[in-house]
């Protein structure tokens, strides 16, 4: 009877041992984003991705609006409602997160130790030891042309600047296309597309923007100064009433097909595709004299996070180390053209405008837009300056000399490694 009784114990214990960990291993883990755009992908392709080889974790990515996303992300995380993983705009807004306790470290999670100190940079702590959030994709800047339009001035794919510019020239002279579609209305692309795009080339990406960082080189140098050089050179080839051209006009028309080249940020590539219907090619920013080393902006654009007070760590861990691979960066780069994976595992797009910009990670070094790590938190905004000095060179209105030393003198206002 005893043995019997022994025995019943054992069963019952090991049914129960058996629903205590069914249950461990049992959660679902709720996605917090900005990326409402993003939901049919996430359901349709990387959430059955991810179950499939993970059957005890359910996932629900729960975007927001993009305009009101860092609003609803704080009060859900103050209020302790906040999901499982959160979606990371790069920089000081997640920084500031991490900094409240809101984001977990992450310096212990397997996968990230799949990314370069490049990829990482838009989410981790000054001190470089504490990565908060795990990059998932970048957009990389460089140009797109209309190859008609090449074709029709009998010019080539540029490589460097001279080339570059003999080619401006001769579209301009044959007279069929705006050689070049860039306004200045809206400011950012002047920045964006323009000094941020070409400006790697000369103060050498990742060497010069550190240097910057720590004050062994100033705005007033000649590799931060020479990109708005050949920024005041754009104006002759940005065709009529430029200054007053917005964005949206300036994508019109280049898919309209009024356009030779179009400076560019990769996430034009899925609207470009829709919109133009002819066939497009892409270039990196030439270098200035053939042999030179190219460099690209290669921008930190999104990441995921862990909330530090999930209850569910170890599925959330286990997602994250997902993202982390071959497998979840082939997937997002894919249903996403333009949105390019930063870990290190080689990925084959099927997008051939999309390959031919990552493929530019191949031949030069990759770096981020120069003003938004660290440099941008005092004021005035080194980031804002920057927009208006772009388009002040461009128009004619500063010289590259007065922008460089107006930025510098605002940046040393408040910035003490530069004082």
């Amino acid at each position: 009877m005893k043995h019997k009784t022994i025995k019943m114990m054992l069963m019952a214990s090991t049914v129960l041992g058996s629903a205590i960990t069914a249950y461990a291993a049992d959660a679902t883990l709720t996605i917090e984003s900005w990326r409402n755009d993003d939901l049919s992908i996430w359901q349709e392709k990387i959430i059955p991705a991810f179950e499939a080889k993970n059957p005890g974790i359910k996932v629900k990515f729960t975007p927001s609006a993009p305009a009101e996303y860092n609003a609803v992300l704080n009060s859900k995380l103050e209020a302790g409602s906040a999901g499982d993983l959160i979606t990371c705009r790069p920089f000081d807004a997640s920084l500031a997160l991490y900094d409240k306790g809101y984001l977990a470290s992450l310096a212990s999670l397997e996968g990230i130790g799949n990314f370069s100190d490049v990829a990482k940079s838009a989410w981790i702590t000054d001190d470089g030891k504490n990565p908060f959030c795990v990059p998932m994709a970048s957009v990389i800047h460089g140009f797109i042309y209309n190859a008609d339009a090449l074709a029709d001035a009998g010019v080539s794919v540029p490589t460097n600047e001279a080339e570059l510019f003999a080619a401006l020239d001769a579209i301009k002279a044959k007279g069929n296309y705006i050689p070049m579609a860039m306004g200045t209305n809206d400011q950012w692309e002047a920045a964006t597309m323009g000094y941020n795009n070409i400006g790697p080339n000369y103060w050498k990406g990742e060497e010069g923007r550190n240097a910057l960082i720590k004050g062994t080189q100033k705005l007033t140098d000649e590799a931060w100064v020479a990109p708005y050089r050949q920024l005041a050179k754009w104006k002759d080839y940005l065709g009529d009433g430029f200054e007053a051209q917005t964005y949206p006009d300036s994508q019109n028309l280049f898919t309209l097909g009024r356009a030779a080249i179009y400076p560019a940020g990769s996430w034009e590539i899925s609207g470009f595709n829709q919109n133009a219907d002819f066939k497009m090619g892409a270039f990196n920013p030439p270098v200035q004299k053939s042999g030179d080393e190219c460099y690209i902006s290669d921008h930190t654009d999104i990441g995921l996070g862990m909330n530090a007070n999930t209850k569910n760590a170890d599925a959330a861990k286990t997602f994250l180390n997902w993202v982390s691979s071959a497998e979840f960066a082939s997937l997002y780069a894919n249903a996403l053209p333009g949105f390019f994976p930063l870990s290190s595992e080689p990925v084959k797009l099927e997008d051939p405008l999309a390959q031919e910009f990552i493929s530019w990670r191949g031949k030069c070094k990759s770096t981020i837009r120069s003003t938004y790590q660290i440099l941008s938190r005092g004021t005035p905004n080194l980031e804002s300056d920057t927009w208006n000095a772009s388009v002040a060179v461009i128009k004619g209105n500063e010289s590259p000399e007065a922008a460089g030393k107006r930025l510098q003198d605002g940046l040393a206002s408040w910035y003490k490694p530069q004082q």
